[in-house]
């Protein structure tokens, strides 16, 4: 573990750590598709631009990754305890689903006015799921409380290496499937995401550029990221899985050290990524999962040339927030 301040932080994955959790995951999570559209290379003027369909996980999302390499290896005794963690969705679906895989109890705790589809999820797949605040940071003074007072196994929902190494076997399915990748654009809300995607590529291919994305209206990891102190921030952007109002010690120095930019996009060039990756790769993203997409739209004047993958993270958007994209696009 690394010290920082009075605090010890998890240890960060390697290389091999991914590899050795994409062998322990794959019977249980799929591996996606990376598929070239001749639209985005156009769009993007002139690049050659793939997406990394997580969206096509079984859950919608690629959490369930993290999820069950950490349930995986989680200990007997902390199986038997008992997990708690926060999550505005796609998270919480992870761990209900590992959980159901191993036997564990799993409670989760969301915000009120949680995505209405997610809440559905998290409990067909078993999950215990309460409501608690007004966002996903005022869940985790919830969660903090239930860990002490309860006994269970509190899962972080950013800084935790477990969770890391699971979903950075998909950036390792990037480089095995495209060793020639320039860039690689991945959303930001806690950062566990990105980290993996970084330590993965670059550890296998120093110069390729790992870009982060995330909404101007919760900024606070790319303001972390930016000035090396963990900020708290007003957080309102209309994308779930970007929704984070704090940035956090482990995740921001990994991205510090491995990321080779963050750019900021205001939520509606979110709700434009949603429509245009609807309408060019016939795949629906949720926000988040499109932030990639907003993300390489805002960079492209320096794409020309250069081979791109966005990670299209997630899918789970509501018929609510589709309609909304959907009108706002026209």
């Amino acid at each position: 573990m690394l010290l920082r301040g009075s605090f010890l932080l998890p240890r960060r994955p390697t290389l091999l750590d991914i590899r050795k959790a994409h062998a322990r995951i794959l019977p249980h999570i799929t591996r996606t598709p990376l598929h070239r559209y001749l639209a985005l290379d156009e769009l993007l003027g002139g690049a050659e631009v793939w997406v990394k369909h997580e969206n096509h996980q079984r859950l919608g999302a690629f959490k369930m990754r993290g999820g069950v390499n950490y349930m995986h290896k989680l200990s007997d005794d902390d199986k038997r305890a008992g997990v708690v963690t926060a999550s505005t969705g796609n998270h919480g679906q992870s761990i209900a689903f590992a959980a159901g895989l191993f036997g564990v109890q799993a409670i989760i705790i969301v915000p009120e006015g949680a995505n209405p589809g997610k809440v559905a999820s998290m409990r067909a797949l078993g999950g215990d799921v309460r409501f608690y605040g007004r966002d996903f940071d005022e869940c985790r003074q919830e969660v903090e409380r239930l860990s002490k007072e309860e006994g269970y196994r509190y899962i972080h929902s950013a800084e935790e290496s477990d969770l890391i190494e699971g979903v950075g076997t998909y950036g390792l399915e990037i480089m095995d499937d495209l060793p020639g990748v320039d860039v690689i654009f991945v959303p930001i809300g806690g950062g566990s995401g990105a980290c993996g995607t970084a330590i993965a590529a670059k550890s296998i291919k120093p110069e390729v550029q790992v870009i982060g994305v995330q909404s101007s209206a919760a900024p606070a990891a790319y303001e972390s990221w930016r000035t090396g102190e963990m900020a708290t921030l007003p957080m309102g952007t209309v994308a779930e899985g970007l929704a984070t109002g704090v940035g956090f010690d482990y995740t921001i120095d990994i991205l510090r050290d491995l990321l080779s930019d963050f750019v900021l996009v205001s939520d509606e060039e979110l709700k434009k990524a949603v429509v245009l990756a609807l309408e060019h790769t016939h795949n629906l993203a949720e926000h988040a999962g499109a932030a990639a997409l907003a993300g390489a739209i805002k960079s492209k004047i320096r794409l020309a040339g250069k081979t791109v993958v966005l990670v299209q993270s997630g899918g789970n958007l509501s018929m609510e927030h589709l309609r909304e994209a959907l009108g706002a696009s026209l």
